[in-house]
């Protein structure tokens, strides 16, 4: 049995993907970014501690 393409791949075939799509799913990539981000943040809280504090010195040494 051939692998069929699913229904978003066979439009994006039909027509090229318009500035309001790619913003939607740029969007969603960084909604679920952040969410990952935190439930890391969550499961190793030294770690991203040390990594807000290595932030916070990149910040205050940066020039503008």
């Amino acid at each position: 049995m051939p692998d069929l393409p699913d229904r978003e791949e066979r439009e994006a075939d039909e027509a090229p993907e318009t500035e309001a799509q790619r913003r939607r799913r740029r969007a969603q990539f960084l909604r679920e970014l952040a969410e990952a981000r935190e439930l890391r943040d969550r499961v190793q809280p030294r770690r991203a501690k040390t990594a807000r504090l290595r932030h916070a010195m990149r910040m205050r040494t940066f020039r503008w």
